[in-house]
């Protein structure tokens, strides 16, 4: 068993019956971060002492016939825009930078199913970027490349993940920040429903300013199995008094889909939007999969009727929202622009609503290209040899931010550059469940999880 890339369902079941304890478990996560964290930096703080002492009374439990959850012993990082009581907290941000009191409700439940924290992973800079890099810890590198970004904001996570320095993490994903690292990373990746997770406790001010963002932004897990991916949202979705967004909706378990009798709808691209012809090819070889087995596979009229349009929305909303934490800004939103605002995402919400009244699950790209070399934020990208917008890397995922339609990525394969490309999935609002079954239905085809060389 390589305890370094075992999933956290294999680890906490080897714990459980006392196959391997918790300590050896951590052991092997700390040996792998000392031989591979130098070169990526995607681990920026670590509490070796602290994580040590957690694996200690796991294994002392485990021998009394103990057993904290199911996560017991398995060790974990967490994405550095969590508070994290007695373990620092910055954002990527200096006047972020804090050692918090109290644990974010992500955290708390993770270390009450039994897990083991070992430290935080890097970030871009007020998660506001599609690569990680901030003034505090600096640049993180992708594991199939250091040359290239593994992505952001979630970036430091995905590429923990990816060369076995964790065996978990979990992300936020206001405009892609999961999915995209996912995606560049050759791992799974999930945003659930907006307002499923709670957020309290995100992107935490040591100021204790009102949290700004309310809308849009999800906390999901990323891993290395769609059964890890199940596993994490179960623990940390669900109703919060912290969060009182946060609906008493039923979790469910992930059913077993029939997959011959599916209604799947394809996207190979997005209205004009550009995307690298190794990703849509990807999407084809999926869609046929799909097609094979019975199910009813379509290109059906999306209901984004201008996807530059609801781009655009998107970030002036985003825009707006960030605005109302910075009292001098030229031309700040009215509430009226900001009411205004939110009539038209209603609007984008009933469609997909509605369109997925009739299919099951949509797939297309999770972005338009694969991992991109290291750039200054804002430089043209290349995709099939021509000049593209650095900010359209996210509009694949970001329309998902703006319905609120849960998404999970899948890796599948990788281009002819050797680099990991990932297909992405979206179901119907608040079904998150059945979304994550057929995923697993998916990974049939897509295939296991590959470490980078």
């Amino acid at each position: 068993m390589d305890l370094a890339f075992s999933s956290a369902n294999q680890l906490a079941a080897a714990i459980r019956e006392r196959r391997v304890s918790a300590t050896e478990v951590l052991d092997a996560h700390l040996k792998r971060i000392d031989e591979r964290n130098s070169a990526l930096n995607a681990i920026v703080t670590i509490d070796a002492d602290a994580a040590r002492d957690r694996a200690r009374k796991a294994d002392d439990a485990s021998a009394r016939g103990v057993t904290w959850g199911p996560l017991h012993g398995v060790p974990f990082t967490l994405k550095d825009a969590f508070a994290t009581a007695g373990m620092r907290t910055t954002v990527g941000f200096p006047p972020f930078d804090h050692i918090p009191r109290d644990d974010s409700t992500v955290a708390a439940r993770l270390k009450a199913a039994g897990g083991v924290l070992v430290g935080k992973t890097n970030v871009a800079e007020l998660l506001a970027d599609f690569q990680t890099d901030n003034s505090i810890f600096g640049r993180t590198n992708n594991p199939w490349d250091v040359k290239r970004t593994p992505g952001g904001s979630s970036g430091g996570a995905a590429a923990a993940v990816a060369s076995g320095m964790t065996p978990f993490d979990i992300g936020t994903d206001l405009s892609g920040s999961i999915r995209i690292p996912a995606h560049f990373c050759g791992v799974f990746g999930f945003k659930p429903t907006e307002h499923r997770v709670s957020l309290a406790g995100v992107v935490p001010d040591p100021h204790n300013s009102p949290p700004t963002v309310r809308i849009m932004s999800c906390i999901g897990p990323i891993a290395r199995t769609v059964d890890d991916l199940a596993l994490l949202y179960r623990i940390i979705a669900g109703p919060d008094p912290r969060d009182t967004e946060v609906p008493p909706v039923a979790i469910g378990d992930v059913p077993s889909v029939e997959t011959s009798r599916l209604r799947i709808a394809v996207a190979p691209r997005f209205g004009k939007l550009p995307v690298a012809d190794d990703i849509r090819n990807a999407v084809d070889a999926l869609a046929q999969y799909f097609r094979d087995l019975g199910a009813v596979v379509e290109e059906p009229d999306l209901p984004i009727t201008n996807i530059g349009e609801d781009l655009s929305r998107t970030g002036a909303l985003i825009g707006m929202m960030l605005g109302a934490a910075q009292p001098d800004r030229k031309k700040p939103a009215s509430l009226a622009d900001y009411m205004k605002a939110l009539q038209q995402r209603d609007v984008s919400i009933a469609a997909w609503d509605a369109f997925f009244d009739k299919w099951d699950a949509l797939i297309c790209a999770p972005s338009m290209t694969s991992a991109f070399p290291h750039c200054k934020p804002g430089s043209p990208l290349t995709v099939n040899g021509a000049q593209v917008d650095y900010w359209t890397v996210s509009a694949h995922s970001a329309a998902f931010n703006y319905s609120g339609n849960p998404a999970v990525v899948l890796p599948c394969g990788r281009d002819r550059g050797g680099l990991p490309i990932g297909v992405q999935f979206v179901g119907k609002r608040w079904d998150d469940s059945r979304l994550l079954g057929i995923a697993s239905a998916a990974a049939e085809f897509t295939g296991a999880f590959q470490p980078p060389p």
